[in-house]
């Protein structure tokens, strides 16, 4: 199969192109890149004045299945991804049961295969039901297909349970992805500690839960000269520990995620639950601090933490109700509209930290243009302004932190494997 996508501007960072060009993608991969191609018998895409990139690759994503197909399965998630120009999703072990056997990969690889409409990759748990007591195989998961090993919602607290998981992750050369949190600081908190968590009346999580942590889980890698990265990233002290690594050469990468560059905790002031998450929102100052970080090069991924929650569990009380957000759609759109459209970042920047870099980090063959690579592409018209509304989430749950926002940025189309895979 042939597929020609005609006269957009093409911006692919791997290779430091952003010019008018044709794409042609043939049998899945891309063979070539020039001007005024002319290939018979192909399916063509005008792209006249617009955007045309490699499609992202994010590397934090819950689909919920299995155990919890009522708040989203494989089939919607990645039909929500490609709404969002998404062609590509780790999703995280903390399924029901938890992705810490060769026999539960070989399960989900099996519901990957029969459901999914993007590329689905899959990280294994780091304990043996995400519990911190005892290393899975990690050797056998890394068999089965695992890109990626993390225990995401839960730290690892014992120290040398992780210097060993970062030691077995280093010699089979899988990524070890920390969620940064130590509960006993966070100490059952459902908000950022501070002036308004006071204000409100509702236990606050304290900004050294994270930052120790992530203090701690890179002096480990630093130890042992293992690679890490560091999820979800929130406040400014865990950004100034990750910059301080990276000068010494600490093998330490990191994310964070549009709602952390894009809100701070005053979106809270009227106890919306769908601005609970866990790490937390945090100060205007935190929101700063994360946006510098990305413009630096300190961060070098976004990514959505997309996780999906039922009305349910959703609509209650603000302290009972489950930490969360879905991201999936709304991903590459508030990013244009809080990194592009401000300055922050030129949109090979964009492109750079929410596809090359997360592909490189996952190592896998996603995130360019290069010829021979996947032709996983986005089309997108970046001036084009949409609302976030509930009725037109195609995931199935629908707690969004941006409902009834106007953003900028709309996916025209999402090819996968050189398909046409959105619209639908």
């Amino acid at each position: 199969m042939k597929l020609l996508i005609k006269g957009g501007r093409v911006i692919d960072p791997a290779n430091n192109i952003d010019e008018v060009l044709d794409i042609l993608a043939e049998d899945g991969n891309i063979t070539r890149l020039a001007k005024d191609i002319d290939v018979p018998g192909e399916q063509t895409i005008e792209a006249a004045g617009k955007i045309v990139m490699p499609a992202l690759v994010d590397m934090h994503v819950h689909l919920r299945e299995p155990g919890r197909e009522d708040k989203e399965t494989i089939k919607s998630g990645t039909l929500a991804a490609l709404k969002g120009g998404v062609a590509s999703v780790l999703v995280m072990p903390n399924t029901e049961p938890a992705m810490d056997s060769a026999e539960n990969i070989r399960m989900l690889t099996g519901l990957i295969k029969n459901s999914s409409y993007a590329n689905v990759y899959i990280c294994g748990a780091i304990t043996k039901g995400r519990y911190g007591k005892e290393l899975t195989g990690i050797a056998k998961l890394k068999n089965e297909g695992v890109v990626a090993i993390s225990d995401d919602g839960a730290a690892v607290d014992n120290e040398e349970l992780l210097l060993k998981a970062l030691l077995e992750a280093k010699e089979h050369r899988l990524p070890a992805i920390c969620h940064c949190e130590d509960r006993k600081l966070s100490n059952k908190g459902v908000m950022n500690s501070g002036l308004i968590s006071t204000r409100l009346g509702l236990r606050g999580i304290s900004r050294e839960s994270e930052y120790k942590r992530v203090e701690r889980d890179v002096s480990l890698a630093e130890r042992i000269s293992s690679p890490i990265h560091i999820t979800h990233l929130s406040c400014k002290e865990s950004v100034e520990i990750i910059a301080r690594a990276k000068k010494k050469a600490v093998k330490v990468t990191c994310d964070s995620a549009p709602h952390y560059f894009s809100l701070s905790e005053e979106a809270l002031l009227d106890y919306d639950t769908n601005m609970k998450m866990n790490p937390p929102l945090r100060t205007k100052e935190d929101v700063t601090a994360i946006k510098q970080a990305l413009k630096d090069g300190t961060i070098d991924a976004i990514a959505s933490d997309h996780a999906p929650q039922t009305i349910n569990e959703k609509e209650i009380e603000f302290e009972r109700a489950e930490f969360g957000v879905i991201g999936l759609e709304t991903l590459l759109s508030v990013s244009i509209t809080e990194l592009v459209e401000t300055g922050i970042l030129s949109f090979s920047e964009l492109i750079k930290r929410a596809a090359l870099n997360p592909a490189k980090i996952l190592k896998i063959n996603k995130g360019t243009l290069s010829i021979g690579a996947d032709a996983d592409i986005a089309i997108i018209d970046p001036y084009k302004q949409w609302t976030v509304r509930k009725e037109e989430i195609v995931s199935r749950s629908k707690n969004s932190s941006f409902l009834g926002r106007q953003l900028k940025g709309v996916v025209e189309y999402t090819i996968v494997n050189g398909k046409i895979a959105y619209p639908f």
